[in-house]
């Protein structure tokens, strides 16, 4: 009887990071969407990413502890726009077949008012910069919808060929995500 006694506080501390998870949720893929939207030569093109998934850990009461961790298969992407899809698939463009992944990893999540900040790094093509992903929230029945994004410069991520000029500088990427409350 003893030794169980003495592996109690062993099996206590193994079990209480799944105790403390109750901020994390599970993502609705089929009703979830990333997405661009940029400018090319006057023309508005959009996109989608369709394969990507994301760790999310949130509780909005408290958000110490709060992280997203996203990760997007650049090869998956799929303009509105055929004609231009060569060059985002090509070598000066996202170049999947040598970058397969573009990922997100939060450092901090802020809220002020209805706004969340999701500060952290962004890595295209093997390159990382510092980005901030502005979201709204909205949580009815355990079951949450977030819809935001952010802008980035795609010359920051050497994303273009010199020929590419001034067409699609800017990209903005939207995020909807459904999403319910772990068990």
């Amino acid at each position: 009887m003893r030794p169980f006694l003495a592996l109690a506080p062993l099996a206590l501390l193994m079990s209480a990071p799944a105790l403390a998870q109750t901020d994390a949720w599970v993502v609705d893929y089929d009703a979830s969407t990333v997405g661009l939207q940029t400018e090319v030569f006057g023309t508005t093109i959009q996109g989608d990413f369709p394969q990507f998934t994301a760790d999310i850990r949130l509780d909005p009461e408290d958000l110490s502890d709060a992280r997203i961790e996203a990760v997007v298969q650049a090869g998956s992407g799929q303009l509105d726009t055929p004609d231009r899809q060569s060059d985002m698939e090509g070598v000066a463009g996202l170049n999947p077949s040598e970058h397969p992944e573009m990922r997100f990893v939060s450092e901090t999540i802020s809220r002020e008012g209805d706004t969340y900040t999701a500060l952290g790094t962004l890595t295209i093509k093997g390159v990382s910069q510092e980005q901030a992903l502005t979201f709204t929230l909205d949580i009815t029945d355990g079951r949450g919808v977030a819809d935001g994004g952010f802008t980035l410069a795609r010359s920051d991520f050497d994303v273009g060929a010199g020929d590419w000029g001034a067409a699609a500088a800017q990209i903005d990427v939207r995020v909807h995500i459904v999403a319910v409350r772990a068990d």
